[in-house]
């Protein structure tokens, strides 16, 4: 472990093909190579079936010696996320979605607030959804009605933003409490449930460990791997699932 105050930045990648030829690995890339604030860009990849894993190894790890390639049997990017945290070796660990939907360069953001002593410290949109369809911007609204309703999170504003940043050990301590997203769960296809996020948020507030959310731009990418309804139903049941074990005192 690095005793010192900078990051490792996480990036789970399933079937990225596509965006990796648009250059967001080379966005990534060149923002973190001279920086000191990154020492090290873990790529997991989650068990893809495109040319993702080749491009990265022939191109990428090659021509950015930060970045790290670990691969993963396919379940989720949830568990590419957690594998990420767990190798990582900074002292603070960062996650971003692949698409760059938030730009690279809001980290800094992030990292500020992370170095002022919050242990978790997440990007929100707020109410800007630019470039979103209107009918996911009115599913999102009911989505947070529900999620309130049934495990609280009410001081949160935007949990699924796909930027957040931990001080690791505060991460691990909250993943091995993690009853939803244990090991042993398994994926069909593309799967990006907010699950993940409302436990791991919702483990937190539980354990009193400090959260800010901090306003990061957001643009709408459209992706293959995102299914706004199969997805939604997903959270909804990993919702359902938190609540029932923690009213079954499972999260102690």
């Amino acid at each position: 472990m690095k005793n010192n105050s900078s990051a490792s930045l996480v990036i789970p990648c399933y079937n990225e093909e596509i965006n990796i030829q648009k250059g967001v690995l080379d966005k990534i890339g060149n923002f973190t190579k001279n920086s000191s604030d990154f020492s090290e860009v873990l790529i997991v990849d989650d068990g893809s079936s495109d040319e993702s894993k080749k491009i990265i190894k022939e191109k990428y790890l090659i021509q950015f010696p930060k970045f790290k390639l670990i691969e993963n049997q396919h379940q989720g990017k949830a568990f590419a996320i957690i594998n990420g945290i767990k190798n990582s070796s900074s002292r603070f660990v960062m996650f971003s979605d692949i698409d760059l939907a938030t730009p690279i360069e809001e980290a800094d953001k992030l990292l500020q607030q992370a170095k002022r002593g919050t242990k978790i410290v997440i990007g929100s949109r707020n109410s800007q959804r630019v470039g979103a369809p209107v009918l996911r911007k009115i599913m999102a609204v009911g989505f947070i009605l529900i999620r309130n309703l049934l495990i609280g999170l009410k001081g949160i504003q935007d949990t699924q933003c796909g930027f957040k940043l931990f001080e690791r050990k505060a991460a691990i301590s909250i993943i091995e409490k993690l009853q939803v997203f244990h090991d042993k769960r398994r994926a069909m296809g593309s799967s990006v449930t907010a699950g993940f996020d409302l436990e791991f948020l919702f483990l937190a507030l539980k354990n009193h460990y400090s959260i800010k959310e901090v306003p990061v731009i957001w643009r709408h990418v459209e992706t293959k791997n995102v299914n706004f309804l199969r997805d939604s139903i997903e959270t909804l049941i990993d919702i359902f699932k938190i609540r029932y074990l923690d009213l079954r005192g499972r999260y102690k």
